[in-house]
């Protein structure tokens, strides 16, 4: 707040807190019983990536040789895990040079790609399953059935690879019952397919805070996913590893976007929107984690009330999907803070009509 109040910037800016990212990285590896490593995709910056090195997390989810170089040119020697399940052979080859130690695979084409890889790397077979909890789910478009991964997974031991499997229950997953669903049918698989599994990628799709006073009680899912592997596996269970992308970024980073203009009817114009840092929007739903403060830096109290929200392009969709709640005493040039920005934010930014954040700004806390 402090620099809001001193500069007043009339562009968009993502305040970033490197204590927040390192106490939510410490949080992951504190309570998950496994390896964590950090799906790139959420937010490639390399402070991102660096306060997660200083955090102790070495191994990154990459799903192209672009997040391979960003994670390498942090920390040289980090493991990388290449759970995008459809790449070009170009992209494998790539993947060989730079030392992958996870693949993942969903079809029966893709893991033909993958002769070349070492028989050292652990090979994956992605499953895909239909469970609900989840803001969307990832199943429609990667993932084998049951019966296709109990082949792959049969084919992957055959072929002299680490097996392994892994799943995303879905983005931005609220219900434990979905790993647990998971769980078991992974458990199920390799028993139809005769095969002992090294480890088990139990994905994403952890919640973030975007609603509410309190944040997703992530102990209590990673408690069920312990107990699931152990009731399913017994004494062959494999060891863990997960890949949080958005709820390990998610509240490191704050939004602020500037009030332009208010409408008679109560519509407000805002300096960002869905072609900048406000994007993923589209797909999920505004959060309520938003607060409205003055020029100088006070909290508006008014009573609140639904209004349309507008970007600042000329392009007429740019506009959040949903009315947001704001108080009734907005004015032109007051800062609306969106908290929890960190996630899929500033790496899928456009710069649309000249607008989008700029560098972030670091902070103690956001």
């Amino acid at each position: 707040m402090a620099h809001l109040v001193r500069v007043r910037p009339d562009t968009a800016v993502m305040y970033f807190s490197p204590a927040v990212l390192q106490a939510t990285a410490r949080r992951f590896r504190a309570g998950f019983d496994g390896l964590v490593t950090y799906a790139v995709k959420a937010n490639p910056r390399a402070e991102v990536l660096e306060n997660l090195v200083a955090a102790g997390v070495g191994a990154f989810d990459v799903a192209s040789p672009q997040e391979m170089r960003a994670a390498r040119a942090v920390l040289p020697d980090a493991v990388l895990h290449y759970n995008n399940p459809v790449r070009s052979c170009e992209e494998v080859a790539f993947g060989i040079s730079m030392g992958v130690a996870s693949w993942s695979v969903d079809c029966a084409t893709e893991l033909d790609k993958l002769a070349d890889v070492p028989r050292t790397a652990e090979v994956s077979v992605r499953l895909a399953l239909p469970v609900a909890g989840a803001a969307y789910d990832f199943g429609d478009k990667f993932g084998a059935g049951v019966g296709e991964a109990v082949q792959l997974l049969r084919r992957v031991a055959q072929m002299g690879f680490i097996p392994a499997m892994t799943f995303h229950p879905g983005t931005q997953c609220t219900d434990a019952n979905a790993w647990a669903a998971y769980v078991r049918a992974c458990a199920e698989v390799a028993r139809q397919a005769g095969v002992r599994l090294a480890r088990l990628n139990v994905g994403g799709g952890f919640a973030a805070h975007r609603t509410g006073a309190a944040g997703p009680d992530l102990e209590a899912v990673f408690e069920r996913i312990r107990g699931e592997v152990s009731a399913a596996f017994g004494a062959c269970a494999p060891e863990l590893v997960c890949e949080p992308g958005r709820a390990m970024v998610n509240d490191a980073f704050t939004l602020a976007a500037r009030v332009k203009a208010l409408r008679a009817g109560g519509a407000v114009f805002i300096n960002d929107g869905i072609y900048g840092g406000l994007a993923e929007l589209r797909d999920i739903a505004p959060g309520d984690r938003i607060s409205v403060h003055t020029p100088g830096g006070a909290k508006r109290g008014g009573a609140m009330g639904a209004r349309i929200v507008y970007g600042p392009t000329c392009d007429s969709l740019d506009r959040l999907p949903e009315p947001v709640s704001l108080p009734d005493d907005l004015a032109e040039g007051d800062y609306l803070l969106f908290h929890g920005q960190g996630a899929y934010s500033l790496s899928i930014a456009t710069r649309f009509n000249g607008y989008g954040p700029g560098e972030p700004v670091t902070v103690a806390r956001v």
